[in-house]
């Protein structure tokens, strides 16, 4: 009788779950009444339908779901690994048409949690800190729906394989193979179709294959094929499941059924047997029909009266036709509101000539933010807003200020960014500071800020020249790591070709001279500015200080003249009470001689300012004088440099305060004719924040 009644309770239990019980094989045709056999983290949830969705379509969210138990991939008596197989159906649907985000990676990991890890590109797996370690015991192929330039993607409609980095091994362009047909078929990821992957690793030969198909059937090819021995990189026991992410743009992920089994293969899933999305039923013709009807005549009035309402209201919300081509409005203007608690007062950051900043929180995701009003008496607003969109819009970079998103209501123009919660450089290197930075962590900014720059000028899909390098618009993260902000004067151009403008614009101190004449920005002029940053990180002071003795009013030139004395430590910063290393602080000072010679040809370029402040190269031992200033002349063309110092009625404009945000500030800035020496505007200078 117990026997009879121990057969039937199993029968149930089979028949309810839909699961084997074997702990290395298993097989749900959905996930309805399975929560005790899926593990869920983030905002992963079963649906009442039995879908799992691992995100919705809410921006910069986590979702995990993991088997509960650890399987044994290893043997490790003799360090080999298990051949495994899965098969599972998915589908992606973006939140916008074509724009997907972030993607779903099927994961084997030491741990389901993955705690730290990060959303968007990281597809929360990993996070910026343990990228690429040995130690992760990460393994996931990636379906990637963003081209991420950060880790070399392909493309954003892509499938790669990932060992303990988010930089795939090996990835190929989304596609699948028809039975009796040899040739690859195109297959958008992101097109909310169901589809099935197959993803089988043979031990034996040391192969992983991965395969796709929009049918229930297995197709004899494979997409994708790497050799490769997985054992150094499985512990004994791991776990299995799936991770996704959303960014800047979302999609929903969802997974419909999942099988898996150790050494053998996975069944095969029948997709018409597993839950789908709701849609339409067929039956319902008629109704769909008057539906539809309704809504177009709906949709009639509705655009009739908005177009009445547009003519009838000044400053109605507009979207131009730039705005399309960098992507829809993040955010609603009310969100924002509601982020900055109305823009009250005790949530400004600062304020300069471009608006103002505040810190604020996003209702949705309880994300920190900063959000940089535009003003609209602002003479560049528009211009400044629109440049910043187009370019660091679309930059991903871990030493570069992520923009979030943007807004646009009436004469408002509003940016959002990833919240510095340490603040601008500048802060901490000029006369009182909030806290003395050690040496260490000042060469760790300058080296961060130095890998900034060669993503922007040789590394990205464009070439940006940003064109105001400062401490003001260096933001400085909660580790102190440095991130270059403010692309409001940045320009972008085809790597190769010549950038060509009329007009100089920048911060006093870091021009290099050949803009008074050329009026041409150019990767060398950012090197110029960096040169400047250099100097100023190591010594404390300011680029241009008019308060200073007549000898040390222009930094460079003081440091060239110790330089000459052999006296060259005596500008590191005193703050340090001596407390440095000697070599990489005459290693910073030297390129920073160098990268401001007046001459563009005596620069180096990005790529071999890492290598020296990375060892990997020695620095000339004999210097040229990088400047010939003579308290008239400016270098290379005859400008005289004093008016520019003299051309401000007070050192105020030289006197960096506590304004910081993002975007940094615009203290001390110019704007000129090329060829002209006398400020045409000025954006004026940063104000103290009440914080």
């Amino acid at each position: 009788m117990a026997k009879a009644l121990l057969t039937i309770f199993w029968a149930f239990f089979f028949l309810s779950n839909q699961v084997l019980s074997r702990l290395d094989e298993f097989n749900f045709n959905g996930f309805k009444h399975l929560r005790n056999n899926i593990s869920l983290n983030g905002v992963a949830e079963i649906e009442s339908n039995g879908i799992l969705k691992l995100t919705n379509d809410t921006r910069r969210l986590i979702g995990h779901a993991f088997y509960p138990n650890p399987i044994n991939f290893k043997n490790s008596k003799i360090g080999k690994s298990f051949s495994f197989s899965t098969a599972f159906a998915f589908a992606i649907v973006p939140e916008y048409f074509k724009l997907g985000g972030h993607g779903l990676a099927f994961t084997i990991s030491s741990t389901k949690e993955l705690t730290g890890a990060l959303p968007s590109q990281y597809l929360g797996l990993l996070n910026s800190s343990d990228n690429g370690n040995f130690s992760n015991h990460v393994i996931a192929v990636e379906f990637d729906t963003v081209q991420d330039f950060e880790f070399g993607d392909i493309n954003d409609n892509h499938v790669g394989i990932d060992i303990n980095s988010l930089v795939s091994n090996v990835s190929v362009n989304a596609s699948y193979f028809m039975e009796g047909n040899s040739t690859k078929q195109a297959l958008n990821i992101k097109s909310g179709k169901t589809i099935q992957a197959w993803i089988d690793y043979d031990s034996v030969i040391n192969e992983l294959n991965v395969t796709l198909s929009l049918s229930s059937s297995k197709p004899s090819m494979s997409i994708l094929s790497f050799h490769v021995d997985l054992a150094p990189y499985l512990e004994d026991y791991m776990y299995v499941g799936f991770s996704a992410s959303t960014g800047l743009l979302a999609s929903s992920h969802y997974i419909f059924g999942w099988s898996f089994k150790m050494n053998g293969r996975a069944e095969s899933l029948d997709l018409s047997s597993l839950p789908s999305l709701p849609g339409p039923k067929k039956d319902h013709t008629v109704l769909i029909v008057g539906i539809s009807v309704s809504l177009v005549v709906f949709t009639v009035i509705a655009v009739s009266a908005a177009i009445y309402l547009y003519k009838k209201v000044k400053n109605m919300d507009v979207v131009e036709d730039w705005e399309i081509d960098v992507g829809p409005r993040r955010y609603s203007y009310k969100e924002l509101k509601q982020a900055t608690r109305k823009f009250r007062d005790k949530e400004l950051l600062g304020f300069g000539g471009f608006g103002r900043v505040y810190k604020g929180t996003l209702p949705n995701s309880k994300t920190q933010v900063a959000v940089k009003r535009i003003s609209h008496e602002s003479k560049q607003g528009l211009r400044e807003f629109m440049s910043e969109i187009a370019s660091i819009g679309r930059l991903r970079h871990r030493n570069l200020v992520q923009l979030l998103g943007w807004c646009r209501r009436r004469g408002d123009l509003l940016l959002v960014y990833d919240f510095m919660p340490n603040g601008s450089l500048d802060k901490y290197i000029y006369e009182e500071p909030k806290m003395i930075l050690t040496w260490e962590q000042r060469f760790k900014i300058i080296k961060g800020v130095a890998c900034g720059l060669l993503y922007l000028h040789e590394e990205w899909e464009q070439a940006v020249i940003h064109r105001d390098i400062k401490a003001g618009n260096v933001l400085l993260d909660a580790e102190l790591n440095g991130r270059l902000g403010d692309f409001g004067l940045a320009k972008l151009y085809e790597h190769g070709s010549n950038p060509s403008t009329t007009r100089v614009v920048g911060t006093l101190g870091y021009l290099a001279p050949e803009l008074t004449r050329t009026g041409k920005p150019t990767t060398s002029s950012d090197v110029f500015a960096f040169g400047a940053l250099l100097l100023e990180v190591v010594c404390g002071r300011r680029p241009i200080e008019p308060k200073a003795l007549p000898e040390e009013l222009i930094l460079v030139d003081w440091v060239w003249e110790k330089w000459k004395e052999g006296a060259i430590l005596e500008v590191v910063d005193q703050r340090l009470s001596g407390e440095y290393d000697e070599v990489e602080a005459v290693v910073v000072l030297k390129l920073g001689l160098i990268c401001s010679n007046n001459a563009t040809s005596a620069r180096p370029s990005m790529r071999q300012v890492l290598r020296y402040l990375e060892g990997e190269a020695a620095l000339p031992e004999v210097l040229a004088p990088p400047n010939e200033y003579d308290g008239k002349k400016g270098g290379d063309g005859g400008v005289d440099f004093e008016d520019f110092v003299h051309s401000y009625p007070s050192s105020s404009y030289f006197e960096k305060v506590s304004a910081w945000s993002s975007v940094g500030d615009r203290d001390g800035e110019v704007d000129i004719e090329a060829g002209s020496a006398s400020p045409l505007s000025t954006t004026g200078g940063a104000h103290s924040s009440n914080r």
